[in-house]
C-alpha cells in the first residue's frame, strides 16, 4: 500500500510539473509578442524622428535658397540703378561738356549783331562788310545751334523769370502788363539749361506804379 501511494504521489507532482510547464509554454508567446511590439515602437519612433530632421533641413535649404534669391535681385536692382546712373551722368556731361565754352562764345556773337544793327546798309562802301558780318553771323549761329545752344529773344512775350531778367519798366498803353517791349541782350538756352538770361525792358500798367510781378 505504501509503494502504491508513493506512485501516486509522484504521479500527481508529474501533473503539477507538467501543468506548470504548459502555463509557461503559454506565457512564452505572449512575452515574446510583447517584446516585437517595443521593436516596432522604437522603429517607428526612429523614423518619426528622421521625418522631422529630413523636413527640417527641407524648410532651412528653403529658406537659405529665398535669402539667396532676395541677395540676387537686390543685387541686380543695384546694378540697374548703377547702369542708369552712370547712363544719366554720361548723358548730363555729354550735353553741357559745351556749356563753360559756350558762354565764351556768347559775347563773340552779340558783338557781331551790334556790329549789324550799327552798320549802315544804304552806304554801298559799307554794304558788303556788313553782308560778310551777316554771313559770319549766320555762320556762328548756325554752327552753335548744332550743339545744342539756342537764342532767347522774347520780343513782345510775357516776362518770364526764369527766361528772363528785368532790367527796368515802362508804362505802356498798348501792351498787356508784364509783356517783354524791349530785348536789350538775347539769352540763350543750351540743350534746354538756361547759359544766360535775356535782359529785357517790360511793360506796365498806365499811372499804376512800379508792377511788383515783374
Amino acid at each position: 500500500m505504501s509503494e502504491k501511494r508513493d506512485e501516486q504521489a509522484q504521479q500527481q507532482d508529474a501533473e503539477v510539473v507538467e501543468q506548470q510547464m504548459q502555463e509557461e509554454a503559454q506565457e512564452v508567446p505572449v512575452h515574446e509578442g510583447e517584446v516585437v511590439n517595443d521593436d516596432q515602437s522604437a522603429a517607428a519612433s526612429e523614423d518619426e524622428q528622421r521625418i522631422y530632421e529630413l523636413e527640417t533641413a527641407l524648410s532651412e535649404a528653403q529658406a537659405q535658397i529665398k535669402e539667396q534669391q532676395d541677395s540676387v535681385l537686390r543685387a541686380r536692382a543695384d546694378m540697374d540703378n548703377a547702369r542708369r546712373r552712370a547712363d544719366a551722368e554720361v548723358e548730363k556731361a555729354r550735353k553741357f561738356a559745351l556749356e563753360r565754352f559756350a558762354g565764351e562764345l556768347l559775347p563773340v556773337v552779340d558783338n557781331l549783331e551790334r556790329a549789324l544793327e550799327a552798320g549802315d546798309a544804304g552806304n554801298d562802301a559799307v554794304k558788303p562788310l556788313l553782308e560778310g558780318v551777316e554771313m559770319t553771323h549766320k555762320s556762328f549761329i548756325s554752327t552753335i545751334e548744332k550743339f545744342g545752344l539756342t537764342p532767347i529773344d522774347p520780343q513782345g512775350q510775357p516776362f518770364n523769370p526764369e527766361l528772363h531778367q528785368a532790367m527796368s519798366m515802362q508804362e505802356s498803353d498798348e501792351l498787356e502788363p508784364n509783356t517783354v517791349m524791349a530785348v536789350m541782350q538775347k539769352g540763350y538756352e543750351l540743350n534746354g539749361r538756361l547759359v544766360r538770361p535775356a535782359m529785357v525792358m517790360v511793360s506796365r500798367a498806365a499811372n499804376s506804379g512800379v508792377d511788383t510781378k515783374a
